[in-house]
């Protein structure tokens, strides 16, 4: 994939929630007012920071193109790396690609 795409990783049953809901939503929304998503190239570091031995998990592959709230590329300050944040929910027409992990 390229850079017209961004990633983001959620559990299985929270990808099922967002089918019966017409969008998804994560508690980072609430939390934080945005939803964490990596460039390609952080997804491996992203799943060995918060991910490590957890079951059931998807990635999703989302369109940039097709995110219909605001797309912004913030500092994640801890890291020094910055990442594609979606400040609102992530609508299901911008989701090309769900992959188990």
């Amino acid at each position: 994939m390229d850079s017209n795409y961004i990633y983001h990783i959620t559990t299985a049953s929270a990808w099922a929630k967002a089918q019966e809901d017409g969008e998804y939503v994560a508690e980072s929304l609430a939390i934080e007012g945005f939803i964490h998503c990596s460039a390609e190239a952080q997804v491996d570091g992203v799943l060995d920071r918060y991910y490590k031995g957890q079951a059931n998990l998807v990635k999703l592959t989302i369109d940039k193109s097709k995110v219909v709230h605001p797309l912004i590329y913030e500092l994640a300050g801890s890291i020094n790396e910055v990442f594609p944040h979606i400040h609102g929910p992530i609508n299901l027409s911008s989701v090309v690609l769900v992959e188990n992990i």
